[in-house]
C-alpha cells in the first residue's frame, strides 16, 4: 500500500470517528479519536516514518508493533469486544501471578501510564482503554526504558501532572499508595544480633588456643587468616554476622553457593586457589604454619593391668594447649592390645579419632589426630622389621607408620632393639637392618625424591621421629652413676650424658645419621622396681640408664622446634618410666596429587572410648554425690 492510499484512509477513518465499520483489514480493530487539529497529520508522519523506505527495509533497530490477534469473518463486534476483555484480563492475571512483575508496580503499569505528547492521536479499542499511539508505532520510552524504576507520569514535573487527560489515564488501572509508619520508627542499635547468629560461627572450646595465639603473637594476621576478607567484600549482612565471621573463636569460614559449584580438589597446586592442601587452607587452619605433636614411648613390661587413668600421661597438667597430633609407641606392650587403644581413646575424649595402628607382635604404635584435621591428612602406610634371627618371636623389631600431612610427609618410627649392658654392636645392627629394609613409602609421592636415598627410609620423608627402648646404657657402675645423680642440681644431666652409650655413637656417626636429641632434664628412666621409685632391687642390680629416648631429623633445619621433653614418673606399673616430647613441626602447603584419607577413622573405638568415658564420669558424680549425702553422728 503506497503512502497516499494510508493518508487518505486514516483521513477517512478520522472524518467518521464514531461509524462501527471503522475496523482495519478486520486485523486492526481500533477507533481512532481526534485529540486536537494536527493529530491526523502528525500520525500521518509517523506512519511515514515506520513504514521504511522505499525497497520495503525495516531498520533492525526499529521496533515493530506487538501483533495483533486475527479475527474470524464471522465474527461480531460483540465478539470482538469479548476477546479483547478476555485477553487483557488474561493479561492481568499473568501479571499478578509472574513474581517479577508483582514484584515491581512500574513494569506492570508501563504502557497505561505512558502519556502521550500534545497532538499525538490516542488508540481506543473497543475495551475503552486508552493507549497513544506512538508507543506502538514509534519507539516510545515504553519500550526502550522498560528497566527504570520510575515511569514516565511519575517523572514528569509537577505542572504536567494535573493534566486532566493524564488524571484520566492513571485512573485505568488503581495503584496502592505505599504504606507508611504510624509513628517513628525505633532507634537501632549500633551491634544488632539474634542467639543464632551470635553462635554461628562457635566451634568447640579446644580451639581456644588460635585465639590465645591471635591475642599475643599474631595480632591481625590471624585475623586476616581466619576469615574470606574477599567474602566479606561481596556479602551484605548485619554487624553482628560480620564480627562472627570475623571472630578468633572461628576457624572455619561461610561457604558461598558458587564456590561449591565450581570448587574441585581434582586438581591442584601450591599456588592453586582453592586447592584443598594448598596455601589458602593451610593458613586459615594454622597461621603460623605450625603442626602441634605428642610423642610418647613407654616399655609396659609385657603386664596386664594398665594404669588407672592415664591422664597424667598423655595430658599433663604443665601443658597449657593439647596437641595436633598423639602418636603412642609402646614396647613389650599388653597382651589385649585392643583394651590399650580403647584405653587410650576414652583418655583423649571426643575431640580425638584414632588415624592408624600398627603392631608387631608386642610392639604397637598408634596415631590419633584432631577430628577436624582428618581431611587434610593422605592414606596411611605402614611397615614392619624384626630384627631377631627367628622370625617367629617379634619382641624386637621396628613399626614405621607414614603418611602426608597438607604438603608435608611424616614417618613415625618405634622400635626395640637389642638389649644388654655391653651389647653396642648389635644395636648398630638393629638400626642399619631397618632403616633398610623398612619399605615406606609405597604408594605416596615423595615430597623431595632429590634428597631420598634408596638405603635410608628416613631420608625419604620430611619430618621423621624416631623413639622407642633403644636399650643404650650408661657404661658406668651403679655406684658411680649413683654417686652423679646425687649430686646433680636442677636438671643438669651433664655428668650422667657424659657416660651415655648412645650420645657417644651418635656423636661418632655410627647410628642415627642425621638426627637430633633435645637436651635431657631428667633422670634415667630405666630400671625401677614396680610401683615405687627406687631403681633395682633386685640381684642384678642394673645400673640407671637413659633406654627410652625420643629422636627427631627433618629435611631443612629448623622445622622441628622442641617445646617439651621429659619423663612422666606417676606411671609406675613398669620398670621404665614413659617418656614424652611435644614438639611443634612447620608445615607447608602441598598438591592435591595424593591419595587422600577420605576422613577415614576408627568408629568402633571411638563410639567404645566415649562410652567408656561418660560411664566413668556417670559414676564419679554418683560417687561424689553419695558421699555429699552421707553424714556423721557422735555421741558426747
Amino acid at each position: 500500500m503506497t503512502d497516499n492510499g494510508e493518508d487518505s484512509r486514516l483521513h477517512h477513518v478520522c472524518e467518521a470517528p464514531g461509524k462501527e465499520d471503522s475496523v482495519i483489514n478486520d486485523s486492526r480493530p481500533y477507533e481512532i479519536s481526534l485529540v486536537d487539529s494536527k493529530s491526523c497529520k502528525e500520525h500521518n508522519d509517523a506512519l511515514k516514518l515506520t513504514a521504511g523506505n522505499s525497497e520495503g527495509e525495516i531498520s533492525p533497530y526499529q521496533p515493530r508493533p506487538p501483533s495483533l490477534p486475527r479475527l474470524s469473518k464471522s465474527s461480531k463486534t460483540g465478539s470482538v469486544e469479548e476477546t479483547v476483555r478476555t485477553r487483557r484480563l488474561r493479561n492481568s492475571q499473568e501479571s499478578l501471578s509472574d513474581p517479577a512483575e508483582t514484584g515491581s508496580s512500574t513494569d506492570s503499569l508501563k504502557e497505561d501510564q505512558t502519556v502521550p505528547a500534545p497532538g499525538v492521536a490516542m488508540v481506543r479499542n473497543h475495551n475503552s482503554n486508552v493507549r497513544p499511539l506512538s508507543a506502538v508505532t514509534t519507539r516510545s520510552p515504553g519500550f526502550r526504558d522498560r528497566g527504570n524504576s520510575l515511569s514516565e507520569f511519575e517523572s514528569r514535573p509537577c505542572s504536567q501532572q494535573s493534566d486532566p487527560i493524564d488524571q484520566w489515564v492513571r485512573s485505568t488501572k488503581v495503584r496502592l499508595s505505599p504504606v507508611q509508619p504510624t509513628g517513628p520508627l525505633p532507634a537501632l542499635e549500633k551491634s544488632f544480633a539474634s542467639a543464632t547468629l551470635r553462635a554461628a560461627n562457635r566451634i568447640d572450646r579446644d580451639c581456644l588456643d588460635y585465639s590465645v595465639l591471635a591475642k599475643e603473637k599474631l595480632g591481625e594476621r590471624l585475623h586476616r587468616n581466619l576469615s574470606d576478607s574477599r567474602l566479606l567484600e561481596n556479602m551484605g549482612s548485619d554487624s553482628a554476622s560480620v564480627n562472627s565471621l570475623r571472630s578468633t573463636y572461628s576457624v572455619l569460614s561461610p561457604i558461598r553457593p558458587q564456590d561449591v559449584r565450581n570448587r574441585s580438589f581434582l586438581e591442584g597446586s601450591v599456588l592453586g586457589n582453592g586447592a584443598l592442601l594448598g596455601a589458602e587452607e593451610l593458613d586459615r587452619y594454622f597461621p603460623d604454619r605450625r603442626l602441634g605433636i605428642y610423642i610418647a614411648t613407654w616399655n609396659m613390661q609385657g603386664e596386664k593391668g594398665l594404669p588407672p587413668n592415664l591422664d597424667d600421661f598423655l595430658l599433663p597438667t604443665d601443658s597449657e594447649f593439647a596437641q595436633d597430633f598423639y602418636i603412642i609407641g609402646v614396647q613389650e606392650g599388653c597382651p589385649d592390645r585392643r583394651e590399650w587403644e580403647t584405653r587410650l581413646q576414652e583418655t583423649l575424649g571426643p575431640y580425638y579419632v584414632m588415624l592408624y595402628a600398627a603392631s608387631l607382635g608386642v610392639l604397637y604404635l598408634t596415631v590419633f589426630v584432631r577430628r577436624d584435621l582428618i581431611w587434610f591428612c593422605s592414606e596411611v602406610e605402614h611397615a614392619t622389621v624384626t630384627t631377631r634371627i627367628i622370625s617367629q618371636i617379634k619382641t624386637k623389631g621396628a613399626v614405621g607408620i607414614a603418611f602426608t600431612f597438607f604438603g608435608t610427609s611424616f614417618l613415625f618410627i618405634t622400635s626395640h632393639f637389642t638389649s644388654g649392658d655391653a651389647k653396642i654392636y648389635e644395636r648398630i645392627l638393629d638400626y642399619n637392618k631397618i632403616v633398610e629394609a623398612l619399605g615406606l613409602p609405597k604408594d605416596l609421592p615423595d615430597t623431595n625424591p632429590y634428597r631420598s636415598t634408596p638405603s635410608d627410609v628416613t631420608t625419604r620423608f620430611d619430618q621423621v621421629f624416631w623413639f622407642g627402648d633403644f636399650n643404650f646404657r650408661l657404661s658406668k657402675d651403679r655406684v658411680d652413676v649413683e654417686a652423679i645423680m646425687n649430686r646433680t642440681v636442677e636438671g643438669d644431666m651433664g655428668p650422667l650424658l657424659e657416660h651415655d652409650q648412645l650420645s657417644k655413637e651418635m656423636n661418632d656417626g655410627s647410628i642415627f645419621k642425621g638426627f637430633q636429641e633435645a637436651p635431657i632434664h631428667f633422670f634415667p628412666t630405666y630400671k625401677f622396681d614396680i610401683g615405687c621409685d627406687i631403681y633395682d632391687t633386685t640381684s642384678k642390680q642394673r645400673t640407671p640408664s637413659y633406654t627410652d629416648r625420643i629422636l627427631f631429623r627433618n629435611r631443612q633445619a629448623g622445622d622441628i622446634k622442641v617445646v617439651k621433653y621429659t619423663s612422666c614418673s606417676s606411671i609406675k606399673t613398669s620398670d621404665h618410666r614413659p617418656v614424652i616430647g611435644v614438639f611443634h613441626v612447620k608445615l607447608r602447603p602441598g598438591r592435591d596429587n595424593i591419595p587422600l584419607g577420605a576422613g577415614q577413622f576408627d568408629r568402633g573405638l571411638y563410639l567404645e572410648g566415649i562410652r567408656r568415658r561418660i560411664t566413668r564420669e556417670l559414676k564419679r558424680r554418683e560417687a561424689m554425690k553419695s558421699q555429699g549425702s552421707s553424714t556423721i553422728c557422735t555421741l558426747s
